[in-house]
């Protein structure tokens, strides 16, 4: 990937004459199965062009209660786009299209706000990595089209959840009106992601990449590693859902708290409660053990993620040295 930035070639991106950000803007847009793809720096930045796209200030946007949108992106939809912010009580983070239907106001009421938008993160962060299955998502698409709704898939791990369902990106993406794409998460770019939709849409997303800062110039360094990594990382990406299934059994095995159903991609959740120990004191002996966590949005809950850069022999070692660290501190 570095020798692929070192030898991109580029050009001003600004102009659309960067021929090496053209070709990841094709290639991502037909891979999520949509007329057109821009390329933008974070996912972040992606999923608030999206839903500034999509609606109008007041309008209300539903998604699941621990939804990357509304917990991690420091209320941009409010702040970025004036939107309602409704979550959805969500089971492995995965809401129903009855219960869409159910909280969509009745527009001829001009006491209330209008239901303008939905949105899925697949796969679901808060949850654990789990995946959307793709009749949900048609089903929820289905009342999204019935109710005059905009959906919106941030897709940060799309890949993720294609490659662990087999079912293509395309064949999920094909339901939604926008599609962000992030390239720093599993497919191991340094940074950049990209949103897709229409052509008309993604006229209206160029725009809007200048006005949230986000237009560069040789972006085709960038780009390059994006290209790359559709080359060679996605089928990568199986090695890292084994590899947590791995850590997630071994764990188990070993006695720590891990629900193995929750285990559908690249990551493992660690119940900390039954230790008796805070997060913050499992994170601290686990860091002394030499075996990194995150925390996540719940209580009791820590995070392990298996990525390029984790090993076979970095999974042994988390397997022996985390529970014997935890048990010294129980």
């Amino acid at each position: 990937m570095r020798e692929a930035i070192a030898c991109a070639e580029v050009g001003d991106e600004q102009k659309r004459e960067d021929p090496t950000v053209n070709e990841l803007e094709a290639r991502v847009a037909a891979l999520v199965g949509q007329e057109e793809a821009v390329f933008l720096p974070t996912a972040t930045m992606a999923n608030q062009i999206a839903l500034r796209i999509l609606s109008e200030p007041g309008d209300v946007l539903l998604a699941d209660e621990w939804s990357h949108l509304f917990i991690n992106e420091l209320g941009g939809p409010a702040a970025h786009s004036g939107l309602v912010m409704q979550p959805l009580v969500s089971t492995d983070g995965r809401f129903s299209a009855e219960q869409v239907r159910d909280a969509v106001w009745d527009r001829r009421d001009t006491h209330r706000p209008i239901t303008r938008l939905v949105s899925i993160e697949n796969t679901n962060n808060s949850s654990g990595g789990r995946i959307w299955p793709v009749e949900e998502i048609a089903a929820v698409s289905e009342v999204c089209r019935e109710f005059d709704l905009g959906l919106h898939l941030d897709g940060a791990r799309l890949m993720n959840a294609s490659v662990a369902s087999g079912v293509p990106a395309a064949e999920i993406g094909g339901h939604f009106d926008t599609v962000t794409l992030c390239l720093s998460k599993g497919l191991g770019c340094p940074l950049g992601a990209l949103i897709a939709g229409s052509a008309e849409r993604m006229a209206k997303a160029r725009r809007l990449k200048h006005m949230f800062g986000g237009a560069m110039r040789q972006a085709g360094v960038i780009a390059a590693a994006g290209v790359y990594a559709l080359d060679n990382h996605v089928a990568l990406l199986a090695d890292d859902h084994a590899r947590a299934r791995r850590l997630a059994e071994g764990w188990h095995a070993a006695g720590l708290s891990v629900d193995l159903e929750q285990v559908e991609t690249n990551f493992v959740q660690l119940d900390v409660e039954p230790l008796g120990l805070s997060k913050h004191d499992v994170l601290a002996a686990l860091k002394e053990a030499g075996v990194g966590l995150s925390s996540t949005v719940h209580p009791t809950r820590l995070r392990a993620l298996a990525h390029l850069d984790v090993s076979d022999e970095d999974i042994d070692a988390a397997i022996e040295l985390a529970p014997e660290a935890l048990a010294a501190r129980v």
